[in-house]
């Protein structure tokens, strides 16, 4: 008798992005353990639910971007501002081979607390790459003031993110070639505002969304 296959963590995500975008969502745990032909128990010794799997695909998405980024012998000489930008491009690269599925997870979510939820550990993986970028940042003398500061960053980077994401999921250029624009100027103005030149890059990205907008 053939022994039978493990379930593990890319079996369930495959699964069931498999199942979101020809099906739409599973109803229940039991009813997709049937079809794939597993137990709930073995889905449960996993995930506790839809919605933490969920959490995990984008976290996914985001941790084999950071992973494929660093394995490159040229990353490890970029400078903050390029390894940042990097990242985006590979991430929204992986993004956009996953669009189907992206958009039938987010599509009609993009600005509910529910989209939110979703990317709730990617979020937590994010900051951690920002945390450990190596930022030019105000000479602080107080520990407590470094953190608040540390911390703006970061939350100012994730904003910028699910802005991005917003972006990208309204997108409609061929190659999403408007996103990487937006990726660059947006960018560029979060660097610039840590530096001395913040106001024609705000005014870059200002006259880009405005067009856009208009258009």
């Amino acid at each position: 008798m053939a022994k039978k296959k493990a379930i593990t963590k890319n079996y369930l995500i495959s699964k069931y992005m498999e199942t979101v975008l020809e099906e739409g969502s599973p109803k229940s745990v039991y009813s997709f353990s049937k079809k794939h032909q597993f137990s709930e128990a073995e889905f449960y010794n996993i995930y506790g639910n839809f919605e933490a799997l969920e959490g995990d695909i984008f976290k996914t998405f985001l941790q084999n971007s950071i992973d494929l980024i660093e394995k490159s012998e040229e990353y490890v000489n970029f400078d903050t501002r390029n390894k940042l930008l990097t990242l985006y491009y590979t991430f929204f690269e992986t993004l956009k081979a996953n669009r189907s599925y992206i958009m039938a997870s987010l599509g009609d979510k993009k600005n509910s607390l529910g989209a939110i939820k979703k990317l709730t550990s990617l979020r937590t993986v994010f900051k951690e790459f920002i945390k450990n970028l190596e930022w030019d940042l105000l000479d602080l003398k107080k520990d407590r003031l470094k953190e608040v500061q540390s911390k703006s960053l970061e939350e100012g980077a994730w904003i910028q993110l699910l802005l991005t994401l917003k972006f990208w999921l309204d997108d409609q250029s061929p190659s999403f070639e408007k996103t990487d624009i937006f990726i660059e100027k947006s960018v560029n103005a979060t660097f610039d505002l840590l530096g001395v030149k913040p106001l024609q890059s705000l005014l870059d990205l200002g006259k880009f969304l405005v067009k856009e907008k208009l258009q």
